[in-house]
This record gives C-alpha cells, sequence and structure tokens, in this order.
C-alpha cells in the first residue's frame, strides 16, 4: 500500500540530516580556531545507529556523531535518526493522557529528528541542548522541539541575547509562539525534586498540529536554523575565560543537575529507552563528568 505521507517523511528526515551537517561543520570550525596553530584540531567521530524490532526486524537508523575532548567542547553529541515500529501500550496511553489525536487504534509510528547535547570544556561557556523532530501515526502527525541554555555561571547578557534569538524566530510565524514555547520551557526543564529550573530557559513545544503541515513543518524549520546563531556567539565569547578550580566545581556540580533531569525526567530519554533505539545514542546527552556533594 502506497503511504501517501511518504514525500513528506522524507522530506522532514532530509532536513534533520542536513541541520546535523550544518551544525558539526560550524562547530568544527569553532574547535578549528580555538585549537593552537600546528597543532591537529579535534573532529567528530560518526558512528551508525540501528533501531531493531522485537524479532530483529530493521526499524530504522541514523548518526551518531560524538565530539570529545575538544578545546571548546568537552563532550557535545548531534545525533538523528528516522526510525519505525509499534508503539507499546504505555507509549500509547501515555500520549493519549496529554491529549495527542489520533493514537487509539492503530500503534503503528515513524519519528524523525536531531537531538543535540553540547558540555563545555570552560565553566563559563553555557551548556546546551537543541532537539527537532516529526512524529507520524495513521491516526495524526506532529512536531516537537526546542533549545535551551544550561550555564553553570549565568551571564545576563548572554541569556539575553540567546532568548533574543529564539524570539524573533519565533515571530516570524506567530507573536504568541514565543511566549507560549518559553513558558511550557519553563516548566518542562524543571527539576521537581530539587525545586529549581535546570538552566536558564529557552522553549519547548510537542504535538503541533495546526492543520497545516507545511506551516508547522517551517516553523520547526526556523526552531532549528536559530540554534547556531542564538548559541554559536555565545560559545565564541565565553571559551578562553580565565577559569578557577572553585569554577570547575561549580561546572561538575551544575552538570549532575542536568545528569539528574535527563535520566528522570526527559520524555525523549525515556522513549528512546523504552522504544529499543540505540541505548548509546539515547544517552548521549549525559556529560562526560559530573560531580555530587
Amino acid at each position: 500500500m502506497t503511504d501517501p505521507f511518504a514525500p513528506r517523511k522524507t522530506r522532514a528526515a532530509e532536513w534533520f540530516r542536513t541541520l546535523r551537517d550544518r551544525i558539526v561543520t560550524a562547530f568544527e570550525g569553532l574547535e578549528a580556531r580555538a585549537t593552537a596553530e600546528g597543532a591537529a584540531p579535534i573532529r567528530f567521530e560518526l558512528r551508525p545507529t540501528r533501531r531493531t524490532g522485537p524479532d530483529g526486524e530493521d526499524q530504522g537508523g541514523g548518526l551518531m556523531s560524538v565530539l570529545r575532548g575538544g578545546r571548546v567542547f568537552e563532550k557535545v553529541g548531534v545525533n538523528v535518526s528516522a526510525v519505525h515500529g509499534t508503539l507499546s501500550p504505555e507509549a500509547s496511553r501515555a500520549m493519549a493522557e496529554r491529549g495527542v489525536p489520533g493514537i487509539a487504534g492503530d500503534p503503528r509510528f515513524w519519528a524523525s529528528g536531531i537531538s543535540l547535547v553540547a558540555h563545555m570544556r570552560n565553566p563559563h561557556a553555557p551548556a546546551v541542548h537543541m532537539n527537532t523532530r516529526m512524529f507520524w501515526t495513521p491516526g495524526a502527525w506532529w512536531f516537537g522541539g526546542g533549545t535551551d541554555l544550561n550555564p553553570c555561571i549565568e551571564y545576563p547578557e548572554d541569556t539575553a541575547a540567546f532568548h533574543d534569538t529564539l524570539r524573533l524566530a519565533c515571530d516570524a510565524h506567530d507573536p504568541a509562539y514565543y511566549p507560549r514555547f518559553r513558558d511550557w520551557a519553563d516548566r518542562y526543564f524543571y527539576i521537581p525534586h530539587r525545586h529549581r529550573a535546570r538552566g536558564v530557559g529557552g522553549i519547548f513545544y510537542d504535538d503541533l498540529n495546526t492543520g497545516d503541515w507545511e506551516a508547522d513543518f517551517a516553523f520547526t524549520r526556523a526552531v532549528g536554523e536559530a540554534f547556531l546563531p542564538a548559541f554559536l556567539p555565545l560559545a565564541e565569547r565565553r571559551f578562553a575565560t580565565p577559569a578557577t578550580e572553585a569554577d570547575r566545581e561549580t561546572q561538575l556540580i551544575h552538570r549532575g543537575l542536568y545528569a539528574e533531569y535527563n535520566l528522570v525526567y526527559d520524555r525523549g530519554t525515556k522513549f528512546g529507552l523504552a522504544t529499543g533505539h540505540d541505548a548509546e545514542a539515547v544517552l548521549m546527552s549525559l556529560p562526560p563528568l559530573a560531580m555530587w556533594r
């Protein structure tokens, strides 16, 4: 049977891969500029990922890209994937409970997206997360994603610049998007057992289906395209700031909070592990080092 949605799936998956390529190139360029003359800059390591069904059948996959031990990035991962399969009853129920339309009846799904987490070498440079994705079932489709800044030592001007770039990207599509999705990020990226946010926010949205696929895809592209202008100037500005041992300890403790959030609350981590995706790719978001008092 021909899938009438196949061309849109292909377009979305290809765009996520293109965005991955642009970000990797930009990050490797920043590492090259930060590397001493004559030294070889560190580059991303690449590994294909696969999703395997319960009977061993191929259910798609993607590409895991990780750079470790850089002058700017202590660890950064940029993953893309396009996978398909069958939702578990638990996953279907969770989606229905949050009001996703069209979930009941047919548990087949297709999902594609990009996921990025950067843990910086210098404590004065902010960690960051970004993802955008498309999800499809026979009864529904939607987009989701966002980006949020996670400094362990906050510079208010950096926070303001990050949010200003996101606001402009949102306003070009709907002036109501930025305040709505900023508030959603504040609620979503919150650590209840610590009674605090994990960072200084950004934007987050999920289950976006206005009925106009082209408009929703265009907005999702705008969110992804805003990431480098929002984040790269901050990384370039802070990677060489003098730092103390106390700054490093502050950074490692903050990373502990980040790890707690991703392992306990993050919806994407839970979904990836529950649906059999490559565990190394799912857990790419964890920092290389962290500390708890």
